[in-house]
């Protein structure tokens, strides 16, 4: 008797990524470890009765307790509720950072590769002009003379922080210009900036999540060390490199000061790290990963 086969069903683009991403056990590890320290910064205030403004002077430099899960600092503030916060903070700049420095980099570089001419030789211009302006100098004088303002820090660090990922979709962007459907929306009379937002970007999707996502830890260090030199967030904020830069000075004699929020700092870039990696072997046919995942 003869055998009827049936064909195994094919999987959309969205499934066959995210069957890729879950294949990968570092990924998922990264997602759990990522949503861990969100839940952490959002709901972990409710489990201390102390603010990261509120000191306790009869407990200064006092080490982790009862009363003080991760101990006090010199000026009796509670370094748990500092940390849910700082970790709120520096969570906070880094997301939206990353997520400004992503569009911005899209529609510059897409839109200057299509338009192309004048323009396009004008914005390169002036990306390869701000790739060699020494960056952090200018951060650091800008944040400090505004007085460490975390909304200031996301706006400069936004502006100073798109230019290499909008080469990269202008290299990519000059090629999908001359492809077929963007040929046959020119000739349908769509216009420019229909045509970059809705044939051009998200063919470069793949690019741009990845850039999202290992952009919070590039944030992230940024902030840190703007931070940790004093030229980031500012008290009576907080943020995980101010806790940093408290601690640094009595690692010896006060250790739970620097090791509480390195340690939640380097959770979270290993978090990060982990899901971009993954994002990229899920988004990348031609990855070992990935083409394990998706043959079966």
């Amino acid at each position: 008797m003869a055998t009827t086969v049936t064909p195994a069903p094919l999987l959309g683009s969205g499934r066959l990524y995210l069957r890729r991403f879950t294949r990968n056990r570092g990924a998922l590890l990264g997602v759990v470890l990522f949503v861990l320290l969100v839940l952490f910064s959002v709901f972990g205030g409710r489990f201390t009765d102390f603010a990261h403004t509120d000191a306790d002077f009869t407990a200064l430099t006092q080490p982790p307790s009862a009363a003080h899960p991760f101990g006090t600092n010199q000026g009796g503030n509670d370094v748990y509720a500092e940390a849910v916060h700082g970790l709120q903070r520096s969570l906070v700049i880094a997301v939206a950072v990353s997520a400004l420095t992503t569009v911005l980099a899209a529609v510059i570089g897409a839109g200057a590769a299509y338009v192309g001419g004048r323009l396009e030789k004008l914005t390169l211009a002036v990306i390869h002009f701000l790739l060699v302006v020494p960056s952090f100098l200018i951060l650091a004088l800008v944040s400090h003379r505004l007085a460490g303002d975390w909304r200031v820090l996301i706006l400069v660090l936004t502006v100073f922080g798109w230019m290499t990922t909008a080469r990269v979709v202008w290299s990519l962007s000059t090629s999908l210009r001359e492809r077929d459907y963007v040929l046959a929306a020119e000739f349908m009379g769509v216009r420019p900036w229909r045509i970059v937002a809705r044939h051009i970007i998200p063919n470069l999707g793949s690019l741009l999540v990845v850039n999202l996502t290992l952009g919070v830890v590039a944030t992230v260090l940024s902030e840190t060390a703007l931070s940790f030199l004093g030229f980031g967030v500012q008290t009576p904020d907080v943020s995980l490199g101010t806790m940093l830069a408290d601690g640094s000075g009595t690692i010896t004699s006060a250790p739970w000061l620097f090791a509480f929020p390195a340690g939640l700092l380097v959770l979270l870039t290993v978090s990060m790290t982990l899901v971009g990696d993954g994002l990229r072997d899920a988004l990348d046919p031609t990855s070992i990963s990935a083409a394990s995942g998706g043959a079966r």
